[in-house]
């Protein structure tokens, strides 16, 4: 347990570690490359080791250094593994190394952790069979663990029958390179977080593979080819940074992320222009953002379809804001590392927050005068993200406890010691 102490007008610079997004994207390209690459400023946490130590077993050579990682590709030659590959909570790369297992030739198990269980990935499946790929639920039910009895994947057209969360297309468009003919992949339904599917894009480019797709970006065609060996770049976090923007909006302080670019290929690093519609001053600095914290936060309405990792951290701002903020179109929350749409609910309640959970949003009553927020002990439920923004929310009210503190490993292992940067 770490209890937060309050602040008032925290004046802070502080670089986040690299982006969790990318270095699992840009892992999976470097594998599949024929060459060797180097990934600078990857992110070293949990979920990429997770991701490093499956390609390895896959016969690709992860070789980690401080800031720099080697991967040595393989061209897309999927070595068997002789034990189940394990991915923990890491849904990123169960669902990408589950298409990249698909292109070997043998047989493949996939599992995780017990959350990972519960979280569905039946559209992935689905779609890997309409490329000829032999995979199976062995529980059944839609989520792993995984069976994947592999002889690569035969290309032409398949679909994914459900957007509902961009790591599925994703997945499939990573290995869509190394089909036997050229791949189509069509799209139905909604695609949620669609900033992570122009992220995986925009990483495809840089490794040489340049993706069509229709207007309406449900309809793609992967042309063949084998990703080229690159020296690539990884941009700061941007979901990390916004727990440092959102610590200068609830102290009316100011806070300097030096390290995420603008523009960013992440969708998420519009959580500042959400800040700037709240109240907050918004500035450039060098290659990354300066936010200031106003004397009074406002409450504001909005579709987080396409932001779903910053809405703890939104979340907890609009409980320190004057009115109300409704936070739309977040029903995949709930499949999250824990149902964070509810969890949030909870756990500002638990806070003396006035919030109301619906099925796919979010409604909280910003400050009142007469009930003021007070400190609670939060459970965390091992989700990294909940620690981190409610991290946030005991620099603004005291006597905040954060339980299980740890999980912050999965994405930001220094976090806590660069959180306590906020106080110098």
């Amino acid at each position: 347990m770490i209890e937060i102490r309050p602040a008032t007008k925290i004046k802070a610079e502080i670089a986040v570690p690299g982006s969790k997004s990318i270095t699992q994207r840009a892992l999976i390209a470097a594998a599949l490359a024929d060459g060797v690459s180097n990934l600078t400023g990857p992110l070293e946490s949990e979920d990429t080791r997770y991701t490093a130590a499956a390609l390895e077993q896959m016969g690709v050579m992860v070789e980690k250094g401080r800031d720099k990682w080697t991967v040595n590709g393989n061209g897309g030659l999927i070595a068997t593994p002789d034990k189940e590959i394990f991915l923990g909570n890491n849904g990123t790369a169960t669902r990408f190394l589950t298409s990249v297992a698909a292109l070997g030739a043998g047989t493949f198990r996939i599992n995780g952790d017990a959350r990972m269980a519960e979280r569905p990935i039946l559209p992935l499946i689905q779609a890997l069979q309409g490329w000829e790929v032999d995979i199976a639920s062995i529980n059944n039910n839609g989520c792993p663990p995984l069976l994947i009895k592999a002889n690569g994947l035969s290309g032409g057209k398949t679909t994914l029958p459900a957007g509902k969360s961009s790591q599925y297309l994703s997945s499939l468009l990573l290995v869509g390179p190394y089909a036997r003919k050229e791949a189509e992949l069509d799209v139905e339904g909604e695609i949620l977080s669609l900033p992570y599917v122009f992220m995986t894009l925009a990483v495809m480019e840089a490794f040489g593979i340049r993706v069509e797709a229709n207007e309406a970006l449900n309809s793609f065609r992967i042309p063949r080819g084998i990703y080229r060996a690159m020296n690539y770049a990884v941009e700061g976090d941007a979901s990390n940074a916004s727990y440092f923007y959102a610590a200068a909006a609830v102290t009316g302080g100011e806070v300097t992320v030096p390290n995420v670019p603008v523009p960013s290929l992440q969708g998420d690093a519009a959580f500042v222009a959400l800040l700037a519609r709240m109240g907050c001053q918004v500035n450039k600095t060098g290659e990354g953002l300066t936010v200031s914290g106003p004397e009074e936060l406002k409450g504001i309405t909005i579709d987080m379809g396409d932001m779903p990792d910053v809405v703890p951290t939104l979340a907890v701002v609009a409980s320190r804001a004057k009115g109300r903020t409704t936070i739309k179109n977040i029903a995949h929350l709930r499949i999250k590392e824990c149902d964070r749409l509810h969890v949030m609910a909870v756990e500002l309640a638990k806070m003396g927050a006035r919030v109301q959970e619906l099925e796919d949003s979010l409604i909280i009553e910003g400050k009142d005068p007469d009930a003021p927020m007070h400190g609670a002990a939060i459970n965390t439920y091992n989700d990294h993200r909940i620690a981190m923004s409610f991290a946030v929310a005991g620099l603004a009210v005291p006597g905040v406890k954060i339980l299980g503190e740890e999980c912050v490993a999965k994405s930001f292992p220094d976090f806590w010691e660069r959180f306590s940067l906020l106080y110098n």
